[in-house]
């Protein structure tokens, strides 16, 4: 049998899990000390079986030490592998040195995580020079897509929807969505000059201002880029924006900016949990779960197993 830990905040999410899969949940603690210290404490998963352990890596920081401490731990208790499903997996955005001496925090992350855990499972990770996660993350690996389910809540929402990506990189998506939905779409070209500082252009509407616009990303943190693409939208449609976006991390203050704007709803799957979160994707989660709890081991998850046990 194979369990199922929830880190602290991720009791909804691994909850969703277990009522998909039927894996067991089991219990892990953290208590912290006055000196800033943390004490892991699990309950044993069951012998032979795969050990699950469910956070989402939002503001990570604080949440990585923890994290490799209790996968250590689960396998010395006895699980044959310990995998990794993080909704939200961090540190993706810096994938080269764009300054002298910068780390490339997305190799150097992929590769703890390749040496803490023996899969993963994560939603729409926010690759951009990489293909794929194999080029950062030495194990098997399930990218969980979810346009259906963003598609699934535009359509029961949303009446007469024009869907917008801000920038190229949400084009292939936003095609997705679109195609699903058998809506317009249209996307920006956007110019970055810093982390809270960017120039949005939208192409021509005129043809479709009586649809609603739907603003669809993959990540709101700064917000910076779908407050440009909201004020681009001004005058320009009838209808009062919708804005729609996978990871919800939201940066203090950005969702009020985000309705000053002029933006009528603000959504976020549940891949980070908020106030926002009306979509869930945990059915697609557990499945890509499932398939590599059955999967069976590779000789490097056997090499990774003994070196952290010995």
């Amino acid at each position: 049998m194979n369990t199922l830990y929830a880190m602290p905040d991720n009791e909804t999410f691994a909850e969703l899990l277990a009522l998909h899969t039927g894996y067991r949940r089991q219990q892990l603690v953290l208590h912290h000390f006055p000196d800033g210290e943390t004490r892991v404490q699990m309950a044993a998963p069951d012998l032979d079986g795969d050990a699950v352990i469910v956070c989402t890596l939002d503001r990570p920081d604080a949440k990585v030490l923890p994290l490799m401490m209790a996968a250590a731990t689960v396998r010395e208790l006895g699980a044959a592998r310990v995998g990794l499903v993080a909704p939200y997996l961090a540190y993706m955005r810096q994938d080269m040195r764009f300054h002298p001496g910068e780390a490339i925090s997305a190799r150097i992350f992929g590769g703890w995580l390749g040496h803490t855990f023996d899969w993963l499972v994560t939603v729409e990770p926010h690759l951009h020079r990489y293909t794929t996660l194999a080029e950062i993350y030495p194990h098997p690996a399930q990218v969980v897509h979810v346009a259906a389910q963003l598609a699934g809540w535009i359509g029961v929402h949303v009446t007469r929807p024009l869907i917008i990506g801000p920038d190229s990189e949400s084009a292939q998506w936003v095609s997705v969505v679109a195609k699903l939905l058998g809506a317009p779409s249209v996307v920006a070209r956007k110019e970055r000059h810093g982390d809270r500082d960017v120039s949005v252009f939208l192409p021509e509407m005129d043809q479709w201002r009586d649809h609603t616009p739907v603003v669809l990303d993959d990540i709101v943190a700064s917000g910076g880029t779908l407050l440009q693409t909201l004020r681009c939208l001004r005058g320009r449609t009838s209808q009062p924006p919708v804005c729609v976006a996978v990871h919800g991390l939201f940066a203090e203050g950005v969702l009020e900016k985000l309705l000053v704007e002029g933006a009528a709803l603000i959504v976020t799957s549940n891949s980070v949990i908020t106030d926002t979160s009306q979509i869930d994707i945990s059915k697609p989660v557990a499945e890509a779960m499932v398939s590599l709890c059955a999967a069976q081991p590779t000789e490097t998850e056997g090499v990774v197993r003994q070196n952290m046990q010995g």
